[in-house]
């Protein structure tokens, strides 16, 4: 699995596939041209080479044996006991005699490390999932480097690249939290009026497929925290929640949206000019509302979960 930071995501391995495979270039060549050593380079074109296209996808780095792991019978005893006791790490360390480090780790890895982030009675792990469609929208603010006339360094290699500086373009990007239904709104910069224009943008579109907007999570942002927010908040008739300081997570959905969109759209290939990815986000909307399968509902796409919501609860 590539890392945050890798230079070589799976594009860019098709690239460097490309550029020597089909336009014959060095591989040196190619490896100062994608920021890369010559070694990292020849990995993948062997990969290439072996295994065609399959063989340029991410894979998990977990080894195939791990011989020293816990097993899954002592996993059950360290959750059990957390079920039982709601006792921390430290207390649980006295209980079962696991060391702390060790509890702490499966805990986290059983998405059980927090007590209010479990059922009270049961302490299962809880996911929020708004009730319905509108009870929850989430709003969160991208800001993206423009792309320079030509290209930028996805189309001519980072080799002698220098980046103009061509300044950002904004975007408000609103979910709903029961069925995933997205916007993403081009907006001229961070002030309160872009974030206003956006919110009502996504009311409007919201009424007319039947369903009211009732509340709706930002950060702490000065643009949401503002009168004209507030002010536009009363206009369409919704509740304000605002994220605790420092914990972005509480609106992991926006958060979400976001990457998803850089990784399918922004920097899904490459762009000739900054136009070009513009006039590409509308169909990339689209797509993702009405043809894209969503994990987190069952794979239904998001226009399908708020149709079927709707017809449930409104017929």
């Amino acid at each position: 699995m590539a890392h945050r930071s890798a230079r070589l995501t799976v594009f860019g391995r098709q690239l460097l596939v490309q550029r020597v495979e089909t336009l014959g270039k060095p591989v040196a060549m190619v490896a100062i041209e994608l920021g890369i050593s010559r070694a990292t380079a020849y990995k993948w074109l062997r990969r290439y080479r072996a295994e065609g296209e399959a063989g340029l996808l991410d894979r998990s780095s977990r080894p195939h044996r791990s011989p020293r792991a816990l097993p899954r019978s002592e996993i059950e005893v360290i959750l059990a006991a957390r079920v039982e006791t709601r006792f921390g790490p430290h207390r649980l360390a006295y209980l079962t005699g696991f060391p702390r480090s060790t509890i702490g780790d499966v805990l986290r890895r059983a998405g059980m490390s927090r007590l209010d982030h479990g059922d009270k009675l049961t302490g299962a792990p809880v996911r929020y999932v708004a009730c319905h469609p509108g009870a929850l929208l989430h709003q969160d603010h991208k800001k993206l480097g423009r792309v320079p006339d030509g290209g930028g360094h996805r189309v001519h290699g980072r080799a002698g690249y220098r980046r103009r500086g061509g300044g950002y373009d904004h975007f408000e990007v609103l979910i709903d939290d029961a069925s995933r239904v997205g916007l993403v709104v081009h907006v001229p910069d961070e002030r309160p009026a872009s974030a206003v224009a956006a919110l009502e943008q996504a009311a409007a579109f919201f009424a007319a497929q039947g369903v009211p907007i009732e509340r709706v999570m930002t950060d702490n942002g000065g643009a949401y925290r503002s009168r004209a927010y507030a002010a536009s908040m009363e206009r369409i008739g919704a509740r304000h929640k605002r994220t605790r300081p420092y914990r972005p997570q509480t609106n992991g959905k926006a958060e979400r949206l976001i990457k998803t969109l850089l990784d399918e759209w922004a920097y899904a290939r490459p762009y000739r000019s900054n136009e070009e990815r513009l006039s590409a986000l509308p169909d990339w909307v689209e797509r993702y509302n009405h043809a894209r399968p969503h994990t987190s509902i069952g794979g239904l796409t998001p226009h399908q979960a708020l149709v079927n919501d709707l017809s449930v609860n409104h017929s």
